[in-house]
């Protein structure tokens, strides 16, 4: 597998490009993070070697033995999974960009847990627009105050939103979603929301990401399609 993949990390690459040609964007303005979860720090090395600084993890304690393992790189770490409330302390001190903040409560604890390690922390918030059971994100209508409970944190900045849409073989199925996020995000600039807040747009997976990117996606997560499957769905 770590032979094949610096071959599919510059796949991966060429495959944004021209999605971002599409959409008559700058691929620059995507940002590529390889989703190392299940896969070991070698692999995350080899990647990194490849040029990969951008590494998301779903799971805070497998991601800290990674981050371990590779302390000699300057890697920017990611969780992209589910933040529970009491790993919030662990996750604080040692990620980059947390993208599923889905509550003013468990902003607040990020914040207070950032500010004691002595460091600054970016977030996302996570936003649900299908109301799946299984998933986790605010509604639409809780953001107004996850925004204003943003203003007060003094080590944590939000910098954007993210989504996880339906699972769906049509990666059709998800554009959808991702406009629905562009225009979540456009209505809380009109809100009055500051656009540092909103810079980020976290949406689009290893199936798809190149429709994310045409709907205006900055971050997408992709892991297959670098790293090689997994024994199920997708990241």
């Amino acid at each position: 597998m770590t032979n094949d993949l610096p071959a599919r990390l510059a796949a991966v690459r060429a495959r944004i490009a021209r999605a971002a040609g599409r959409a008559r964007r700058d691929p620059s303005a995507v940002r590529l993070v390889a989703v190392s979860k299940t896969f070991p720090a070698d692999a995350v090395r080899t990647a990194f070697d490849a040029g990969q600084i951008d590494f998301g993890e779903n799971k805070v304690q497998e991601a800290l033995d990674k981050m371990d393992r590779t302390a000699d790189l300057p890697i920017r770490w990611h969780l992209v999974g589910h933040l529970q409330s009491n790993k919030t302390k662990k996750a604080a001190a040692r990620f980059d960009l947390i993208h599923s903040i889905d509550g003013p409560a468990l902003l607040t604890k990020v914040d207070e847990a950032a500010a004691a390690a002595g460091r600054r922390i970016d977030l996302l918030v996570q936003v649900d627009l299908a109301g799946e059971a299984t998933k986790f994100g605010a509604r639409e209508g809780e953001l107004s105050s996850m925004f204003e409970a943003a203003r007060g944190c003094r080590a944590a900045r939000v910098v954007g939103l993210m989504l996880l849409p339906p699972a769906s073989e049509d990666v059709e199925r998800s554009r959808p979603y991702f406009r629905r996020l562009r225009a979540v995000r456009e209505r809380l600039l009109a809100q009055g929301v500051d656009a540092s807040m909103l810079n980020e747009l976290s949406m689009g997976m290893s199936h798809d990401f190149e429709v994310a990117i045409e709907e205006g996606a900055t971050l997408v997560r992709v892991g297959t399609a670098i790293f090689g499957s997994r024994g199920h769905s997708p990241a």
